[in-house]
């Protein structure tokens, strides 16, 4: 459902964009024009910006007070030996987002708090196992953590200790800190696995923080680019260039940097060498800003125009820093893609802490897991060894007018996978071993190898420039509840067409044309598996064929100095959508003003098998009287799997926001 209507709290944002406006046209008559820094000879530039960028989420409050500060460097050095057009480029970044301290009972030390639920235990399922009603399965309202009262023993194996796959296990289970996985988005009594997910930064509350991804402490959710990679040096590279007798030419690149395939926008299909932040702001900002610059080496071989070609090119890349992944933002942090990191987190306080979880097996019933019985165990991160580094080659030219590339990578999945088949702890016999269909994972990264080309046109009877970009991937993987190991691999085809129009709309503007610009995004997974179980369908979340359209409408006024703007997202299969209105206002040639909305609509979150009514365990087999263990009977809900079938549209319904932003460039 659109949100339309903000409380008073809200009001209090929408009184603070009404006096920067205010603020920001002042500041038209007291500044004075500044360029960009030049050195006398011409040959060193250095131009940069300072930007507050605050956002108020309904039902929440601030979800960002951000200041940026960014120097860009560029230096020409002319010829050096047998280079030519030498120069470096270089960018330097530092944020600071306040509102871990603004609003810290929702994003900070003090987010969340101790959780209870009452909840009968359901007498048909407790009346089918062979044993006295007891632990491992109890009411929800009878653990401690949650409000209950003690329960001897309950800890996930009948009268068994905690212990873990290498003895005891020291256990954290204060009540505190907590809310229960996808509360921001549907209800626990709409269905799915209920859990809790620690949502303090992680040098507040280790609890849930996997080592080595997604465990940043408060300094670093803040100030993300002050860290061990030294992220504040966001761009440094050095160019140059080979002439060569023929005419042609031989270019070179080298240092932390972007490098940009692909002709599309908001959602990648080539574009896949950098890793992207989306803990920014999921997939809303420029992907220049969230692009995570890498350590590259490129060498062009530039042909110019030959008998058939008006101009062809061959490109070289070899990504030679250690691998970095996706940022997903980390649980409890304002913005999670997929709502995947509070899900990691959630899954990894049960590995390490156990947890209790609620409909679980069956709706009504609480299970008391151990430590080492359920959840992620660890994220197997690459190191750096040559043969694992990312190397990808492309041909990009003109012919007849329409431009084109030709291009290929191997490279390691910037996206985590889910593996399921980890060693573990039986709940119900405390026996270790690798059990099918049991929730234990590690995440992994998987090699990947991609085929794709692009192409562009204009055309003159319609006005219009179209892109098209296709891409075919082998490696990829999915979860997979039909899969003894909880995931499996499928090849995958990605496609876009792009629309891009200016138009005269006399009412609107008769000086100055819109820019009309439209996308079709594609994705089909090849090697799909879903079937029919007892209680429902069981095997990939993630659609077999999906489509997603952006339209964008922009429009310009005063000299292009104020520039409206409405940009559309919708998910066909996850019915949800987006509607971003705003307002971009350059008061002076240093000052910009950017106010803006974006709101979601739509069915919200979707249910799919989440694997309670797996057999995994011998032991559990025994208790029911099943012949063996066995997949999934589909038993559906909105945790964890549906956020796939949701997207990343679906699983922020809840995150409508105004949205202003203040820059100075100077």
């Amino acid at each position: 459902m659109l949100h339309t209507c903000f409380s008073k709290q809200n009001s209090l944002f929408l009184n603070l964009v009404s006096k920067t406006v205010v603020i920001a046209a002042s500041l038209v008559s007291i500044s004075q024009s500044v360029h960009a820094w030049e050195s006398e000879d011409g040959t060193l530039e250095a131009r940069g910006f300072i930007e507050n960028a605050s956002y108020f989420r309904h039902e929440r409050g601030l979800s960002k007070s951000r200041t940026t500060a960014q120097l860009e460097l560029s230096k020409e050095f002319g010829s050096a030996g047998i280079f030519s057009n030498v120069s470096f480029h270089g960018t330097l970044r530092g944020t600071y987002d306040a509102v871990y301290q603004l609003n810290s009972d929702e994003f900070g030390d003090d987010a969340g708090g101790s959780l209870s639920f009452a909840a009968p235990a359901n007498p048909v399922f407790l009346g089918s196992l062979p044993v006295p009603a007891g632990p491992p399965f109890l009411p929800f309202s009878t653990f401690p953590e949650y409000g209950g009262t003690s329960v001897p023993g309950g800890t996930g194996a009948i009268g068994l200790a905690p212990v873990g796959l290498n003895g005891p296990v020291a256990r954290d289970r204060r009540n505190e800190g907590l809310v229960f996985l996808g509360s921001d988005l549907h209800n626990n009594d709409d269905g799915g696995v209920v859990m809790a997910v620690p949502v303090r930064p992680c040098d507040k509350d280790p609890r849930g923080c996997i080592d080595g991804y997604l465990d940043f402490d408060e300094q670093e959710l803040a100030s993300p680019e002050f860290n061990d990679r030294l992220d504040f040096i966001r761009e440094a590279y050095f160019t140059a260039d080979i002439p060569l007798d023929n005419g042609a030419e031989v270019g070179f690149s080298f240092g932390r940097q972007q490098v940009v395939w692909g002709r599309t926008d908001l959602f990648r299909v080539l574009d896949v060498i950098n890793p992207v932040d989306f803990s920014r702001q999921n997939i809303y900002d420029e992907l220049e800003d969230i692009r995570i610059p890498m350590g590259i080496f490129t060498t062009e071989y530039r042909t110019g125009g030959t008998d058939i070609f008006e101009d062809l090119n061959f490109q070289f890349l070899w990504k030679w820093e250690k691998f970095r992944p996706h940022n997903l933002g980390q649980g409890g942090s304002p913005y999670t893609i997929l709502g995947a990191g509070n899900f990691f987190r959630a899954m990894n306080n049960c590995w390490e802490n156990g947890c209790t979880v609620w409909n679980f097996p069956a709706p009504d019933v609480a299970v008391e897991f151990g430590p080492n019985q359920i959840g992620i165990r660890q994220a197997d991160l690459p190191g750096w060894k040559l043969n694992e580094t990312d190397i990808g080659m492309r041909v990009e030219g003109v012919y007849k007018g329409v431009g084109f590339s030709l291009n290929t990578l191997y490279y390691t999945s910037q996206l985590p996978s889910l593996r399921g088949g980890q060693r573990s702890v039986d709940p119900f016999s405390g026996a270790p071993g690798v059990y099918p269909y049991s929730l234990a994972f590690d995440i992994a990264f998987p090699r990947i190898f991609l085929l794709c080309g692009s192409t562009d046109f204009y055309s003159e009877k319609l006005k219009s420039a179209f892109r098209v970009e296709f891409a075919w991937t082998t490696g990829e993987e999915f979860p997979n509840t039909l899969r003894p190991e909880l995931y499996s691999e499928s090849n995958v085809i990605r496609w876009v067409v792009g629309w891009d129009r200016p138009t005269f709309i006399p009412f609107l503007n008769k000086n100055r044309s819109f820019l009309i610009s439209a996308q079709l995004f594609g994705q089909h997974l090849l090697d799909h598996e879903l079937g029919d179980g007892p209680l429902g369908k069981v095997g990939i979340p993630d659609w077999e064929n999906n489509v997603v359209g952006t339209l964008l409408f922009k429009g310009f006024y005063k000299n292009d100095q104020v520039s409206p703007q409405l940009l559309m997202a919708y998910d066909v299969r996850a019915q949800a959508g987006t509607v971003a209105p705003s307002i971009d206002w350059l008061i002076s040639d240093n000052w910009r003003l950017v106010v803006a909305a974006n709101l979601k609509f739509g069915t919200g979150a979707q249910s799919f098998d989440d694997n309670r009514s797996a057999i995994p365990y011998p032991s559990l087999a025994g208790m029911l009287a099943a012949p063996g263990t066995a997949a999934s009977a589909g038993l559906s809900g909105y945790e964890p799997l549906g956020r796939f079938r949701s997207g990343p549209l679906g699983m922020a319904q809840n995150e409508d926001e105004i949205q202003l932003t203040l820059r100075y460039r100077f």
